[in-house]
């Protein structure tokens, strides 16, 4: 169910790229975590950085591995690792974007993950994301 509010950056969520989107872009379901706070006069658009769980072939710069721990804790997240791809941006409409769920509680509720990451891995990731702009010289500023 797509939310219908602006996430808070930092935030995981699932994106669903199958519909309009091309290859060599991202083309299925995936984990993301939201970068930006909400922008006056973009009140449906996230800007958000992929995940996956494919360690990349050649560690680039823009390439961050996530800890474990900032994952949500069912078990197609705690598999494997997970790697930020700071070269796979986009701003999406929130139909696309999904809460994350991690199961139910006694009462039969559903329950989603909704930590957020500290500032320290933020800082990480928004200089992953510089790099994958080809802007990584400005890191310094973080």
């Amino acid at each position: 169910m797509p939310i219908t509010f602006h996430p808070r950056a930092g935030l995981i969520l699932q994106c669903d790229f199958s519909n309009g989107f091309k290859e060599p872009e991202m083309i299925k379901k995936r984990p993301v975590i939201v970068l930006t706070p909400p922008m006056k006069g973009r009140n449906d658009l996230t800007t958000v950085v992929c995940l996956s769980s494919v360690e990349p072939s050649n560690i680039m710069p823009y390439h961050y591995l996530l800890p474990k721990a900032s994952m949500p804790m069912t078990g197609h997240f705690q598999k494997g690792e997970t790697w930020v791809k700071g070269d796979m941006i986009y701003s999406v409409g929130h139909h696309r974007l999904e809460a994350i769920r991690t199961g139910k509680d006694y009462d039969g509720k559903r329950q989603y993950f909704n930590r957020v990451l500290g500032r320290d891995q933020m800082a990480e990731i928004y200089k992953c994301v510089l790099h994958g702009l080809n802007l990584g010289h400005l890191e310094l500023h973080i």
